[in-house]
């Protein structure tokens, strides 16, 4: 959601049906073949039984439609064909009206392990399955409803809520076994594969803490937080948010743990 844009989104014909060329079916076929090499063992249970539910086109990008018919009947969520980058306020709009936002572009060849824009890669591949669970469902409906309730200043705390879980969450069991549910992961091969390495400093989740926590963007994350369980969504989506906020916000943030942004 940043000002800058490097992809343009496709858009959808009177059916709704949006025609990709072969070279860009191509990025998607490599893409979910080396992701599918990579997630058994690292991605979490509930996101592969919602990928075999969705049972998503291998060799070709999906249509939305194939998508949705899907999710409806899991969840009542459907998916949004969106431009590349929306504003705070229709994200959180389409969240609360239990729509997903699908950028309709793929990344490029050279953007393959990680890219800052939303591609229909990572949210079709990444958060799609796990919209078939009820707790996921129901956290990301009530995270739009405060979103759209909660006012500019909120709304960046907010942010870092859905970054740590949604785009970036992982799930730490009682005997240590680490797994992904996070997009942000889960549609990135190369975070796949750092995320579950030495290097990043994983912490169980703390709502105040994760509302304290900066991130960047346009790096491997160095600081990730872990529920035990995808159902933990669903209690979090229980508890008093903007309380949280209201108490994170008084706190202030917590120092970087990486490097500022040159330029």
């Amino acid at each position: 959601m940043s000002k800058q844009q490097k992809y343009t989104a496709r858009l959808p014909d009177v059916n709704g049906y949006i025609d990709y060329p072969q070279t860009e079916h191509e990025i998607w076929s490599e893409l979910y073949q080396r992701q599918s090499v990579n997630l058994p063992g690292r991605a979490c249970k509930e996101y592969l039984e919602g990928l075999d539910k969705l049972d998503l086109a291998k060799g070709r990008i999906p249509q939305l439609a194939e998508i949705d018919n899907v999710l409806q009947r899991a969840t009542g969520w459907k998916t949004a064909a969106v431009p590349a980058l929306i504003s705070f306020g229709k994200f959180f709009e389409l969240l609360a009206n239990k729509s997903f936002p699908v950028a309709t572009f793929i990344r490029s060849r050279e953007e393959l392990d990680y890219l800052q824009e939303p591609d229909i890669f990572h949210e079709v591949f990444g958060h799609c399955p796990l919209l078939t669970n009820p707790s996921f469902a129901h956290f990301s409906h009530q995270y739009g409803q405060l979103g759209l309730a909660a006012s500019k200043e909120e709304r960046i705390f907010l942010a870092r809520l859905y970054w740590f879980t949604v785009e970036f969450g992982l799930l730490r069991s009682k005997s240590d076994e680490l797994r992904i549910y996070g997009g942000g992961i889960l549609s990135s091969p190369g975070e796949t594969i750092y995320v579950m390495g030495d290097q990043p400093e994983i912490r169980p989740f703390d709502l105040v803490d994760v509302l304290r926590t900066p991130y960047r963007i346009d790096i491997m994350q160095p600081i990730y937080y872990a529920i035990e369980n995808v159902c933990d969504l669903g209690m979090i989506a229980e508890m008093d948010i903007m309380a949280a906020v209201k108490k994170a916000q008084s706190l202030g943030l917590f120092k970087p743990t990486f490097p500022a942004k040159a330029g």
